[in-house]
This record gives C-alpha cells, sequence and structure tokens, in this order.
C-alpha cells in the first residue's frame, strides 16, 4: 500500500474506533515547543509537578522514546457529556472525570488501531502514549492539523471545540507528511476564558499551574488557602470554567462513549452527602476513575476546603 493511501486508511481507521479525528505528522525535535516549556518550567509555571522536570529530552524528541521513530499519529477522543451532573446543591467534577478513566478508555482503542495498521503495513517499532510518558501532547496535535493552542493553552478543533482526550502512536513506519501545522492563532480578541478564571491563573497563551483550580484540587498536595472557597466556585475535582466561557465549544456535540457517562450513584450525590463521604463510598463512586489521582484525602481535603 503506497504512503498516501495508508494514511487514508489509518486516518478512516481511527475514526471508525471512535476517535473524532486523526493527524499525521514527522517524527522531529520539537524546538520550539523545547524553548516555550523550558521558558514554563524556569518561571515554576508547573507548580510541584515535578515530573515535569524529568525525562525532558524524552518529552521533546520522540526518537529518544521510540528508536528510529519516523510518525507521530495523534488522535483525539470527545468527552463533552450530554448527561451533566446536577450542579444545585452539588460540588462539581470536571467533565473528562464523569467515567471510566479515559487512559484506560483509550489506551485500548490505540492498540486495537496498531494491530489494525499491521494488517496492512507489517510490524515496525511501536509504542501508544496517553499520559503514560513525557509526550507533548497538544503540540503533536497542533503540528498535525487537529487544532490550535488556545489562550487558555488548551487544544481547540474549530470543528468541534476543546473538550477532547489527545493519544498518540509512535512508530518507525514512514508516512507521508503534509504541511499541516496549524500556527495561527484564532482566539482574536477575545478574552473570555481569560476573564472568567476566578483565581488569575490564565494570561495569553500561559497559565500559572500554582493558581489554577484544576492543579489545586487534583496535583496539589498541601493545605488549601482559607480563601479557596471564595474563588473555586464549588469545583472539588478539576475545573472547566475556561472551557465553558470559550466561543469554541458552541461547536462541541455530545460524545458517543458510553463508559464516560456518570454513574447513578455519582448523579444521586449531593453537598451533604459529599461532606460526610467515607473511603468505602469513595472507592465504589471512583473505581477506575481519573478521580483517583487525588486519592480519598485529596477529595476529602477539597470539600473540607468548600464548607
Amino acid at each position: 500500500m503506497i504512503q498516501d493511501q495508508l494514511n487514508e486508511f489509518i486516518i478512516d481507521e481511527a475514526k471508525k474506533l471512535g476517535f473524532f479525528d486523526c493527524g499525521i505528522s514527522k517524527a522531529q525535535e520539537l524546538t520550539g515547543d523545547k524553548e516555550r516549556m523550558e521558558k514554563w518550567l524556569s518561571e515554576k509555571g508547573n507548580g510541584e509537578m515535578s515530573y515535569l522536570d524529568r525525562n525532558k529530552d524524552k518529552r521533546y524528541n520522540p526518537k529518544l522514546l521510540v528508536e528510529n521513530s519516523k510518525s507521530v499519529i495523534t488522535v483525539l477522543y470527545n468527552y463533552f457529556p450530554n448527561d451533566k451532573l446536577p450542579e444545585k446543591d452539588n460540588f462539581k467534577i470536571s467533565k473528562y472525570a464523569y467515567g471510566t478513566d479515559y487512559h484506560y478508555v483509550m489506551k485500548e482503542k490505540l492498540n486495537t488501531l496498531v494491530k489494525i495498521i499491521e494488517t496492512k503495513a507489517g510490524k515496525y517499532n511501536t509504542r501508544v502514549f496517553v499520559d503514560s510518558a513525557p509526550v507533548m501532547d497538544r503540540a503533536w496535535a497542533r503540528k498535525s492539523g487537529l487544532g490550535f493552542v488556545g489562550k487558555n493553552t488548551m487544544l481547540i478543533n474549530k470543528k468541534g471545540g476543546s473538550f477532547f482526550f489527545i493519544g498518540n502512536i509512535i512508530t518507525e513506519l514512514e508516512l507521508n507528511y503534509s504541511d499541516t501545522e496549524i500556527t495561527k492563532d484564532f482566539c482574536g480578541n477575545c478574552t473570555k476564558c481569560i476573564d472568567a478564571c476566578p483565581t488569575q491563573a490564565i494570561t495569553e497563551f500561559n497559565v500559572d499551574s500554582k493558581k489554577c483550580i484544576s492543579y489545586l484540587t487534583i496535583e496539589y498536595r498541601g493545605d488549601l488557602d482559607t480563601k479557596f472557597k471564595q474563588k473555586a466556585k464549588n469545583w472539588m475535582f478539576g475545573c472547566d470554567i475556561c472551557q465553558d466561557v470559550c466561543p469554541w465549544n458552541r461547536f462541541s456535540t455530545q460524545h458517543n462513549e458510553p463508559l464516560f457517562n456518570p454513574s447513578s450513584d455519582l448523579k444521586a450525590m449531593t453537598k451533604e452527602k459529599w461532606k460526610i463521604l467515607e473511603k468505602v463510598e469513595f472507592n465504589k463512586l471512583f473505581k477506575g476513575s481519573a478521580v483517583n489521582r487525588t486519592r480519598y484525602k485529596g477529595l476529602k481535603r477539597n470539600i473540607d476546603s468548600l464548607t
């Protein structure tokens, strides 16, 4: 199969598996992204996320993750829900964590895609990545034409908004690489995400993690500021404010992944129930969920800080 046909085959098969979109780019060092990332790290924008300081060479150069790699196949998987959690008399959970942890769901689908590609191209040295290694997901999505990076630093797809998970296949399989990278700023004069952020974590194309509600409720392990309750707007795990106000998300459509739907038990929770949440119930509510990232202790800290 010639490369053009193989590119088309891969993209078509990715969409058949339920991915919103798929793009292909050449595996090469991300020099521009390296400069931006190093500047952000030097300013301590990563807060306590020390893992972002490790394995940096691999983060910038895919050939250090997959020897002799030639291609990066990038996919988007929609998680925008139709069945949203009740907000009245409730605390909030970021939409991406409503159901089963996306790492498991996407990795299985990407491994399936690899096997499908092998039926046409044969076996090559290949690895699948879903937030599981130092990979600059948004950079590869941008390079393959899947979106642009907005002022809130989220990847934004012009046809579907920003409520997407990003996954990558890095492979030594050589494919065709068209010049599809999106470098233009499609935010224009809009500053809705900046204006809406209650902690002022966002400046143009930059987020100070130390102020970000998502970081504070998930990654940060210390005690939360006494003013957290006033700023957090009832978010106990993650935050969607900058995405919710983004005009591009008017194009968001309901996902088709049953595993991402919230359980009936989760939908039945209220503030009073959250306040008395025990570890046994936490384990039941969030088995196989991304909320386990903060553990029971962390979620309980967040809830206590909001009451």
